[in-house]
């Protein structure tokens, strides 16, 4: 009987499948809802499943051939212990289950299993190395603790100096111009909306820095600065810890190599693979769990 492996990648917003067969050809993708685990073990799993069938359905596959599938789930969340153990103990129809997080898959899947880092800034950041089998993670503690170098810190930082700017503490800005359009030169209303704003609420300004940043506002100059200072600063304790092939991947980090220093910029390759890859790389090898 046939065999296939499976890769997931899940975050909060997606989750993404691919099916494997024995020839090691892609014979069906597709995508789903939210499979971050610590949203809920079942709520994750039930995207797992959906996005997998939907995938083999143009692999002219069915739910028959679940048993024949090992499944390697790169998931947001997965860090958290309770919420791993809950997902690992959930009943689930297939051959076999690896789990481990988001960015162990991505950076898996970007050095195609051998050693190496990935810088991960969207909204949120976090960079993770893969050494001799053990990985080792800088940052990534989430909004507003954690995340230097992500577009959320980025668009608080933002708000605070226009602010500053709006009390005539600090001088005038086009990129200051342009939040308070969005808030119709409503002072309140920034303040209002600070007490419920998500972390992708601040990243909606991100591209707006990178804009006027490149028109030399001296406001966005300043903020994406100190955005690669800390992105900088994850890749030197990525270094520190034998990295020495660093992706950059998420919409920050792609766009900041051009604002880090040349030592930082050596260390920097393409990555060969996405989190998929990864994850299809964990199918089937427990040894890629993360707490067994």
């Amino acid at each position: 009987m046939a065999r296939y492996r499976v890769g997931i990648d899940g975050g909060g917003t997606s989750c993404r499948a691919r099916i494997i067969n024995e020839q090691q050809q892609v014979i069906g993708e597709a995508k789903s809802g939210s499979a971050n685990i610590m949203l809920g073990a079942e709520l994750a799993l039930t995207s797992i499943i959906e996005a997998i069938e939907s995938a083999a359905q143009s692999a002219g596959l069915d739910s028959a051939d679940f048993a024949q599938m090992d499944v390697g789930c790169a998931l947001a969340g997965a860090e958290h212990k309770s919420s791993y153990q809950a997902f690992m103990a959930t009943t689930h129809p297939f051959a076999s289950l690896t789990l481990n997080t988001d960015g162990y898959g991505a950076c898996l899947g970007a050095h195609q299993g051998e050693d190496g880092a990935i810088m991960i800034a969207g909204t949120g950041s976090v960079g993770l190395l893969i050494k001799g089998g053990n990985q080792y993670v800088v940052g990534g503690r989430e909004f507003p603790i954690s995340d230097q170098g992500g577009g959320a810190v980025m668009g608080l930082r933002l708000i605070q100096q226009v602010l500053l700017i709006q009390d005539g503490i600090k001088p005038h800005s086009p990129l200051a111009d342009v939040v308070m359009e969005h808030f119709n030169q409503d002072i309140d209303a920034i303040v209002e909306w600070s007490k419920t704003a998500l972390p992708r609420d601040y990243g909606q300004f991100s591209p707006a820095i990178f804009e006027y940043a490149y028109v030399n506002d001296g406001l966005a100059k300043s903020l994406l600065m100190e955005t690669a200072n800390d992105i900088e600063m994850f890749l030197c304790a990525l270094n520190n810890k034998g990295a020495d092939k660093i992706c950059l991947m998420g919409s920050i980090a792609e766009r900041i190599f051009d604002w880090l220093s040349p030592t930082a910029q050596r260390w920097i390759v393409a990555p060969k693979g996405d989190a998929m890859d990864g994850a299809l790389m964990m199918a089937g090898n427990e040894q890629h769990n993360l707490y067994e």
